[in-house]
């Protein structure tokens, strides 16, 4: 669902193909079937508001995706936070203009519970089928990889390891001598790059797949004038897909190809989506919870001498200093070039401090930053600037979850890697979670971590 929101990165994107008509639109036509299934078990009218809601229903959930490359447990979890974000975004939409009211309650409650079941069952269902037809279909495509190098070795393994790509890899071809090339995973290095072309004829090859590094430009285009003679399809993946992207993805600049090593996922309609949920939902938790807002203000005052309000810099969107808003937890306020973490049993803490620290109290200020637009309600945590400075020296790729807003709670956070980072193993790992956040993002993704934040914030024992 959301496919159109949720953006994913794939490289070597198949072109049209019957399996991914099937995959785009088993999604909205089950979202479709069953709120008709519902509808006629509740006695709904086809009537024009009736009609308006299945074609925004289809709008909203097409193009689907079937995700077979994800584990099982995980394409559930999506299944059910998209489906919560789609009731959220289609069921705000009707309060706020009456029409949720055209029609009867247990309709539309029916079809919010029987929609994520469906859909997941037919997800689980797919997976088991598709592996068995392609058993009895036989005619499976056939390619090669050239170079057998890193990538190369990972395009084979993809290709053994996913039966709805279909596709079996025949040989490798290669210029090097046996004694440099890796391991081939079992599959035969049968001959030279002179060799290919030959070859693809002689076995009717489908696919050819060119996993040569960059540098061997003057080779790749002569085999590729010697392919010509083929019908074969033709394929670059050059060695630059090895390497740690954020938002990779082949773009275009006015015609001009161009791949995209390093990128925010928060461009075009990702951003407009993700800067509404954080202006609705942080205006909305703020107004909600106003009361206790005052009745901690009062509470830090009462505790110990200082400002309610701690403001610290920290690093926000493009590396750029923010100050971030915290009710004061410790009688000291370091902002300076050096800046202590709080640890376990830190005397700096007060007593009441402790108690909004433990329960994440102390960070609902930042709902304040996230209306201002200095940051956002999910992202990576942002530090100190005095930590930025040590950790980006000693941490690769440090400065990269820095592409995006910080956030008052994110993936790493919710994966264990909350509170005092003593260890640079430690902050290694929360880097880790950061940057598998940004390559992986969807609004579904900020739910579920948003979700899981609450049932979390209870019984974290990171949080001191």
């Amino acid at each position: 669902m959301f496919g159109a929101i949720n953006q994913q990165n794939n490289f070597l994107r198949p072109g049209i193909s019957l399996f991914g008509v099937v995959a785009a639109l088993l999604d909205p036509v089950l979202v479709v079937a069953v709120l008709m299934a519902c509808a006629w078990f509740y006695g709904q009218a086809m009537t024009p508001p009736f009609v308006i809601l299945v074609v925004l229903s289809f709008a909203l959930s097409f193009p689907g995706d079937l995700r077979l490359h994800e584990r099982v447990r995980r394409v559930l979890r999506r299944v059910v936070m998209d489906w919560l974000l789609f009731a959220v975004i289609l069921g705000g939409f009707g309060y706020a203009s009456g029409y949720l009211f055209s029609f009867p309650q247990q309709m539309l409650l029916a079809w919010a519970v029987a929609t994520p079941v469906t859909v997941g069952a037919a997800h689980l269902f797919v997976r088991y089928l598709v592996p068995q037809v392609f058993a009895l279909h036989s005619q499976q495509q056939k390619a090669v990889v050239v170079g057998v190098n890193e990538i190369g070795l990972k395009l084979v393994q993809q290709f053994s390891s996913t039966p709805y790509l279909n596709t079996k890899v025949l040989a490798f071809f290669d210029d090097r001598s046996d004694e440099r090339l890796r391991a081939s995973q079992g599959v035969p290095v049968l001959g030279k790059l002179a060799e290919l072309a030959d070859f693809v004829k002689l076995n009717q090859v489908g696919a050819i797949y060119l996993a040569l590094p960059m540098a061997a430009q003057p080779r790749i285009l002569s085999l590729l004038d010697d392919l010509k003679d083929t019908t074969a399809s033709i394929y670059f993946v050059p060695d630059i897909f090895i390497t740690d992207l954020i938002q990779g993805r082949v773009d275009q600049i006015a015609g001009v190809p161009v791949v995209a090593v390093c990128d925010t996922p928060f461009t075009g309609l990702n951003g407009v989506a993700k800067r509404l949920m954080d202006i609705v939902l942080s205006a909305l938790i703020l107004l909600m919870l106003s009361p206790i807002l005052l009745g901690l203000s009062i509470g830090v005052k009462m505790s110990s001498p200082g400002p309610v309000i701690f403001k610290q810099r920290r690093y926000g969107l493009d590396g750029k200093e923010i100050l971030v808003y915290k009710f004061r937890s410790m009688t000291a306020t370091d902002n300076g070039a050096v800046v202590k973490q709080a640890t376990k049993n830190d005397q700096r803490i007060t007593p009441f401090g402790a108690f909004i620290r433990r329960t994440s109290l102390d960070e609902l200020p930042q709902f304040v930053n996230v209306l201002q637009g200095r940051m956002s309600i999910v992202g990576p945590r942002p530090h100190a600037v005095a930590h930025n400075e040590t950790y980006r020296k000693l941490v690769k790729g440090y400065m990269v979850r820095h592409k995006v807003k910080p956030g008052i709670t994110g993936w790493a956070q919710v994966n264990g890697y909350r509170g005092e980072t003593e260890t640079v193993d430690k902050m290694e790992k929360r880097i880790e979670y950061d940057l598998e956040y940004l390559r992986n993002w969807s609004l579904s993704m900020d739910l579920w971590i948003i979700i899981k934040t609450a049932l979390l914030v209870i019984k974290d024992r990171n949080a001191y």
